[in-house]
C-alpha cells in the first residue's frame, strides 16, 4: 500500500477522535459554560449536522481544484474550527468552532476515498479504502478513550488543542505524501450530479444508512442497556466502547480484504450476521460476558460494510465519483441520526432498554434486502446489454480506468 494512504489515516485518526470524544467530555463543557447537558448535546448535534450539508457542500466547492489540494484545505478548515473550539469564551463561538471542524469531515472521506482507490491496482481499492478508514476506527480505540481522559484531567481545552495539532501533522503527510493526481477529463459538477440519476448509486446509499443505522441503533443506548440491563458499573461502559471500537478494526480490514474479491457476497454475509446478532442481542444482554462479545461483534460486522458500501458507491458512479462518494458518507451520518431516533421511540414507548436491538436487526435486515435487489437489478442489466449498471470488473478495468490514467509510484 502506497505510505501516501498513511496521511489520510492520520487525517482520519484526527476526525474520528474529535466527532466521538465530545460525548465523554459533555458533563465538563456544560459545567464551564454554565449550560445543562442537553444544550451541551448540540455541540453533537451540531457537528453531525454539519457531516450531513457539509459534504456535498464542500465537494462541489471544491470541484475546480485538484483533489490533493481540497484535502489540505479540508484538513486546514478542520484544525481551524478544533482552535477555535479550545478556546472558545462562550458555548455559541464552541457550537460554531464544532460546525465548522465538521464541514471537512464528510467531504474529507469522500474525496480521500477516490484518492484511496486511485492510488492502487484495481483489485486492491477497497483494501485502499480500509486502510484510510484505518484511522477512524483506530480513533475509537485510542483517540476517544485518551482525549476524554485528558480532558477530564487536565481539562477539555486540551484536548480540542491535541487534536488541532494531531489535524497539523495530517495536513504536512498530506501535503508531502499524496501526490498530485490527473483531475479527470471533461468532469464537471453536472457530471457529478448525474451519477445521483444511477438507481444503483441510490441503493448503495440507502445500505449505507440502513446498515450503519443498524448499528448505531443499539450503540446510542449501549450505556443504559449495560448499566440497567447486564449490571456493568457505570465506569466500565467506556472499556465496553473500547471493545466495540476493536471490533469495528477488525471489521474494517476484513471487510476491506474481501470486498476487493467479491464486493456483493461480503455485503450479503455481513448483513445478514449484523441483523442476526442485532436481534440475539436483545437475549446476550442480560449476562456480561455474551454482552461484550456481542458488543465486539457488532462493531466488526458493522464496519465490515464499509469498505464494500463506499466501493460500491464509486463503482457505480464511475467517470464521476467525488460528489457520491461524499454524499455516501453523509448517509452514514444520516443512518446514526435516524437509528438513534427511532431507538428513543422504542425505549419512551415502554419496551425496555434492549429495544432498539430489534430497531437495528430490522434496519440490517433492510440493508440486505437492499443488497439483494441491487444485485438482482444488475444481473437484469447485464443481461439485456445494458450500460446503465457496469460491473465492478468493469468498472476497475475499463471505465474508471480510462478516465483515471494510473498514478505513477
Amino acid at each position: 500500500m502506497p505510505l501516501a494512504l498513511l496521511a489520510l489515516a492520520i487525517g482520519a485518526f484526527g476526525i474520528g477522535t474529535t466527532e466521538f470524544v465530545i460525548m465523554g467530555l459533555l458533563p465538563e463543557v456544560a459545567g464551564d459554560f454554565g449550560v445543562s447537558i442537553p444544550t451541551a448535546g448540540l455541540l453533537v448535534t451540531g457537528y453531525a449536522l454539519g457531516v450531513m450539508f457539509g459534504a456535498p457542500l464542500m465537494t462541489v466547492l471544491g470541484t475546480k481544484i485538484s483533489r490533493k489540494r481540497m484535502l489540505m484545505l479540508l484538513m486546514g478548515l478542520f484544525i481551524a474550527g478544533n482552535l477555535l473550539s479550545a478556546v472558545a469564551p462562550s458555548f455559541t463561538v464552541m457550537l460554531i468552532g464544532r460546525v465548522v471542524a465538521s464541514l471537512a469531515h464528510g467531504a474529507f472521506f469522500g474525496i480521500g476515498s477516490v484518492v484511496a482507490a486511485d492510488l492502487v491496482a484495481p483489485d486492491k481499492k477497497a483494501g485502499a479504502i480500509a486502510m484510510m478508514f484505518t484511522g477512524l476506527t483506530v480513533a475509537n480505540v485510542v483517540g476517544v478513550p485518551l482525549g476524554t481522559l485528558v480532558g477530564q484531567t487536565v481539562g477539555w481545552r486540551v484536548t480540542f488543542a491535541v487534536v488541532a495539532a494531531l489535524g497539523v501533522v495530517g495536513l504536512v503527510g498530506i501535503a508531502r505524501l499524496v501526490p498530485e493526481m490527473p483531475r479527470a477529463e471533461g468532469v464537471s459538477l453536472r457530471h457529478e450530479l448525474a451519477a445521483f440519476k444511477n438507481a444503483q448509486v441510490l441503493l448503495a446509499m440507502a445500505m449505507t444508512v440502513l446498515g450503519f443505522g443498524g448499528v448505531f441503533a443499539a450503540i446510542t443506548y449501549i450505556a443504559p442497556m449495560m448499566t440497567h440491563v447486564a449490571g456493568f458499573a457505570d465506569g466500565s461502559v467506556t472499556w465496553l466502547l473500547v471493545l466495540f471500537g476493536l471490533g469495528m478494526v477488525g471489521g474494517n480490514l476484513v471487510g476491506g480484504r474481501y470486498a476487493d474479491r467479491a464486493l456483493m457476497p461480503m455485503l450479503y454475509v455481513s448483513l445478514g450476521a449484523l441483523a442476526v446478532v442485532l436481534a440475539l442481542f436483545t437475549l446476550t444482554a442480560h449476562n456480561k460476558i455474551l454482552a461484550a462479545v456481542t458488543i465486539a461483534l457488532i462493531g466488526a460486522l458493522g464496519f465490515a460494510t464499509v469498505p464494500p458500501l463506499q466501493k460500491r458507491v464509486l463503482d457505480q458512479a464511475h467517470g464521476a465519483p467525488t460528489l457520491a462518494s461524499a454524499v455516501n458518507i453523509g448517509a452514514f451520518n444520516l443512518g446514526n441520526a435516524l437509528s438513534a431516533w427511532l431507538g428513543g421511540l422504542v425505549i419512551a414507548a415502554g419496551l425496555g432498554y434492549t429495544a432498539p436491538n430489534w430497531v437495528g436487526a430490522v434496519l440490517a435486515a433492510g440493508a440486505l434486502l437492499l443488497a439483494l435487489v441491487s444485485a438482482a437489478l444488475e444481473r437484469r442489466d447485464n443481461a439485456r446489454g445494458s450500460t446503465g449498471a457496469v460491473p465492478d470488473a468493469a468498472v476497475a478495468g475499463g471505465a474508471s480506468a480510462e478516465r483515471y490514467p494510473a498514478v505513477q509510484r
